[in-house]
């Protein structure tokens, strides 16, 4: 794949939903069931959101998760997706995104419908941008529903994808190709007051979701469920790119699906830490944040 003709060429293997209409044309054309539509974009850079030395199928694979993600925390169903992609110039390394952005989306029943393709001038960093449609519920949860009362949970294990002093992830499996949690997020939407995905930081997007709701959050950092039983709960928490579903319930409800209740929505403002029942104060970094 030398040039952009010879790359579209490659996307067209992938792209074959018929609205794409074979990358043809500027535009696709999609027939929506009746509901509601869910967008999501995401870029991801190297040296931001990837090293530059990740296999690149798993970058490919990451790029579509991550968007995945954002889906899973409305509890929507992806019906498509839009890539703009910053050629490499090396036709090897393109090829292998593919593959790895491909078996993503067809694992995850997102099709590819179109995008665009540029040329980077000599020596800039590597950037692509993964757009996604879905089909959201009647009722679909935003950050801004959190009720003083409600449980604070969260699905899955924190810190994985988080590194270690050694310069590696705890877990680099998780950090390379993270699961989007679609089908718990399609359970958990209906009765949710509030979700969102944990992408940079499980302390952080806590936060963020507080803000958002004008309410208080408090977390236990005892009951956070940790990837591995040696990790720091305040490390594990402040790490990224775990991609679990944060979500608040009513008090009493308990979650269509595997989750751990990690604390509690009150009256107030901002995010409050529990340990051994004591308060504990914020650490100075609270997880990822751009331009930080």
């Amino acid at each position: 794949m030398p040039d952009e003709f010879a790359f579209i060429a490659a996307l067209r293997a992938i792209a074959t939903h018929p609205a794409a209409a074979g990358l043809t044309d500027d535009t696709a054309q999609l027939d929506l069931p009746a509901g509601r539509l869910i967008l999501t974009s995401d870029t991801m850079v190297a040296g931001v959101h990837f090293r530059p030395h990740d296999p690149p199928d798993a970058i490919g694979w990451k790029l579509a998760a991550v968007n995945l993600s954002d889906l899973a925390a409305k509890g929507a169903k992806p019906i498509g997706c839009l890539l703009n992609y910053a050629l490499s110039g090396e036709a090897a390394w393109d090829h292998s995104f593919l593959a790895g952005l491909n078996e993503a989306l067809v694992h995850y029943r997102m099709p590819l419908l179109g995008g665009d393709t540029v040329a980077m001038p000599q020596g800039s960093a590597r950037s692509f941008t993964l757009t996604a449609l879905g089909g959201g519920q009647a009722s679909t949860p935003l950050r801004s529903g959190a009720q003083p009362g409600d449980g604070l949970w969260v699905t899955g294990r924190i810190g994985g994808a988080g590194f270690s002093p050694d310069g590696e992830p705890h877990d680099l499996a998780r950090y390379l190709r993270p699961t989007p949690r679609l089908s718990e997020g399609q359970a958990i939407a209906p009765f949710a007051t509030a979700m969102m995905d944990v992408s940079d930081g499980l302390l952080i997007d806590a936060r963020r979701l507080a803000e958002t709701s004008g309410v208080a959050i408090a977390i236990d950092l005892d009951a956070i469920p940790l990837a591995l039983p040696d990790l720091d709960p305040i490390a594990a928490a402040t790490a990224g790119d775990d991609y679990e579903l944060l979500f608040t319930l009513p008090n009493g409800t308990n979650p269509p699906a595997p989750a751990t209740r990690v604390g509690d929505v009150g009256v107030g403002s901002g995010l409050h830490l529990r340990r051994a029942r004591r308060s504990v104060p914020l650490p100075a970094s609270l997880g990822y944040c751009h331009g930080a």
